[in-house]
Parts: structure tokens; sequence; C-alpha cells
């Protein structure tokens, strides 16, 4: 599969809305129970951009949008500034190709080069798919909180995995 990633225009909004969408509704990867519009993927955007974080986005030869990363602030308090929380959406029809892990990869690489220290997860705890990629990517489970959130009529687990970046110094995304 031939695929591009790239930064995220205005004109890709209307291809992250339904993966987003997606997955507030059919899963427990967005913990949000109400579907969006495009104008509040726009603010999204346009707010991600102007806090100077990424939107990436994996686009086929056509301009499809595949999946999409992004990452934003952990905690809104200057000691958290050099950490972040990331998250990596992939269509529906394209998951188990590739695409997640290198939309995380590149995200790190982002992450790397803004100087950052630390990249975090959150992450469902049934999602083993995903704990799984991070673990890949060098992430490490560092806790657990059951029952901090609800969806779908049942309390859900969160799991916290996070990567030092510094740690990759020398061997980026491709590396690991």
């Amino acid at each position: 599969m031939s695929y591009l990633i790239r930064d995220a225009a205005d004109a890709d909004l209307a291809g992250i809305l339904p993966i987003y969408n997606d997955a507030v509704q059919n899963s427990t990867a967005i913990w949000n129970e109400t579907l969006v519009d495009l104008a509040n993927r726009r603010t999204w955007l346009t707010d991600r951009n102007a806090a100077g974080f990424p939107v990436l986005v994996a686009v086929d030869e056509e301009g499809n949008v595949l999946g999409y990363s992004s990452y934003g602030p952990w905690r809104n308090f200057d000691g958290f500034r050099h950490t972040v929380e990331h998250s990596v959406y992939v269509r529906g029809d394209q998951q188990g190709k590739g695409l997640g892990k290198a939309l995380l990869r590149a995200l790190i690489q982002r992450a790397c080069q803004a100087n950052l220290h630390v990249i975090v997860a959150a992450i469902e705890r049934e999602n083993a798919a995903s704990i799984a990629l991070h673990e890949r990517l060098g992430f490490v489970i560092t806790g657990q909180m059951p029952q901090v959130g609800r969806k779908f009529d049942r309390w859900l687990d969160l799991t916290f995995m996070q990567l030092n970046l510094e740690q990759l110094v020398g061997q980026l995304p491709n590396s690991v």
C-alpha cells in the first residue's frame, strides 16, 4: 500500500471527521459519546496549529485520509510543558496494515524535533492491539487506573504508557 504522511490541512478535515466519529460511536479509543461536526474538527486543528502541535495525516495517492495522529498538552501546567499526550486513529478499513505504527513513528519524530522529554499514551486497558503497538515502539506501562471512565454502559480502565524521548537520541523512530 502506498501512502504519504504529512501535516494535515483544512481540506483533510472531511476525511478526519468520519474517522473521529467512528471511534466515538464504535470504540473505547475515545471516551466521548457525542459525535462532532466539521466546525468542531476545524477548531481542533486551528487550536493545535496555533499551539505549535502537529496534526499528521496518512493519505493515499488520491489524497484520501487513511488515518491521523496528533499530540497536545498532557496537563496545562508549566511544569508539564515538556510532556505531551498523543492520539493515533486509523480508518477502519485500513487498520492492521501498519499505518498506526507509521503515524506514531512520525509523531515521535516530531516530538523529538520539538525537544520534548516524554510522550504519554492513555489507552483503554482492553485495547491490546494499541498497547502492543506502543510496547513495540518502546513505550512502557507506567500506571493502571481502574474504572475511571464510562462508555457503552460499562466502566473503563485506563492504562498509562510513556516513552522517554531522550533515550531515542541517535535512533529516531525508524530504529525503534
